[in-house]
């Protein structure tokens, strides 16, 4: 990526910023049957999967877990 489109978003308000990362991500979505997983990455998620479905009670809202970040800082 050029420096040049890089400071063009960087200077555009927040909500626009936002915008265009939903943009972004809405094209990168379209075209995820181009995206390469290893074999590693696969192996991963299937662990990381197969460990959610095993331990239901270790998972945490999100407003929990950003409460927990903010406390510690």
């Amino acid at each position: 990526m050029s420096a040049h489109v890089l400071d063009d978003a960087l200077r555009l308000p927040v909500p626009e910023r936002i915008e265009l990362v939903q943009a972004i991500w809405d094209s990168i979505v379209a075209e995820s049957a181009s995206v390469v997983v290893t074999d590693e990455q696969r192996a991963e998620i299937n662990r990381r999967l197969s460990d959610a479905a095993s331990n239901p009670k270790d998972e945490r809202p999100w407003s929990e877990v950003r409460s927990s970040l903010e406390r510690s800082r």
